[in-house]
């Protein structure tokens, strides 16, 4: 067998512009709720010091994958990456494998496009300001993504210290990136929140509001919930994956959502336009058929 093509993080980047992304993103939405990707939730095992292991297989017709990833949060005071992993890209009908991407890469790139289809769908026109809340890697492929899609709305960071604040700030300055400081507060010019962080306790709490989207994409278990309660139980609720936010989706599962209300966001793209003028809450959990939907574009690309 021929050697299999491993990407590093940057070349694996370099695969996955975020206007490609996201349009795949929006066909896998539908593919995924009509089965035409096999997805099922991932499975995990815990390592030491509270991290795990996610295992998160998913096939279509054209493509297989498999990504393996790690999630660690005490790696932060170590001074290290919270993710590590790969995701390997297989032949749909033969199975055998082609290539291998850096699996942190493509989980915070799918993430933040994802998010960015939220945008798309949910919030009537262009924002005009972003706030991120958090700073680590997922908050910082929150920024990228909304730097190449929308250069010209004011974003913000809010991070649990002024010192992470200034950090954040200071990395995307070197590429001409300006992020103000939200300076432990929700500006009240910010029309889209994204929360990315593993915070157990809610990070955001303002009302819901018709004129706010608000994301949450960082909280992925049962017991930790990014957006207050309140703020679920008063917004129209959509989901990446049904039968994963069912499982994993602890600001929703907290807030006791009535399911039957809750919509995917692959109903929205089928569907056209989806804001109707209330408060909408997208709540993602990640699915192996966003990392497939990555991989469709990878392999358009290489």
């Amino acid at each position: 067998m021929e050697s299999i093509a491993i990407y590093d993080a940057t070349a694996t980047a370099r695969l996955l512009d975020f206007g490609v992304l996201l349009d795949a993103l929006a066909t896998a939405a539908q593919d995924h709720d009509a089965g035409r990707i096999h997805a099922p939730v991932r499975t995990g095992v815990p390592l030491k010091g509270n991290g795990v292991m996610l295992s998160m297989p998913a096939s279509a017709d054209d493509i297989a994958i498999h990504k393996l990833v790690s999630v660690c949060p005490a790696n932060t005071a170590l001074g290290m990456p919270t993710i590590f992993g790969a995701v390997t890209v297989c032949n749909g009908a033969t199975g055998q494998p082609e290539f291998i991407l850096d699996g942190p890469t493509v989980t915070g790139r799918r993430t933040a496009a994802l998010s960015m289809l939220g945008v798309r769908l949910f919030h009537p026109g262009a924002p005009h300001a972003f706030l991120v809340i958090g700073t680590g890697q997922q908050a910082r492929f929150h920024a990228e993504a909304i730097g190449a899609l929308y250069p010209a709305a004011t974003l913000y960071v809010k991070g649990r210290t002024e010192a992470s604040e200034q950090a954040f700030r200071a990395h995307f300055a070197q590429s001409g990136v300006e992020v103000m400081p939200a300076h432990g507060a929700v500006p009240q010019a910010v029309d889209v929140v994204i929360a990315a962080t593993t915070s157990k306790t809610p990070v955001y709490d303002d009302a819901a509001r018709n004129d706010r989207l608000v994301i949450g994409v960082g909280a992925f278990t049962p017991d930790a919930a990014e957006i207050a309660q309140d703020t679920v139980r008063a917004s129209r609720v959509f989901v990446d994956d049904f039968a994963a936010a069912r499982e994993e989706a602890g600001d929703l599962l907290q807030a006791g959502v009535d399911w039957a209300n809750v919509r995917t966001i692959g109903s929205a793209v089928a569907d056209g336009a989806a804001h109707d003028g209330s408060p909408v809450l997208l709540k993602t959990v990640g699915s192996g058929a966003w990392d497939l939907a990555a991989c469709r574009v990878a392999r358009q690309m290489r």
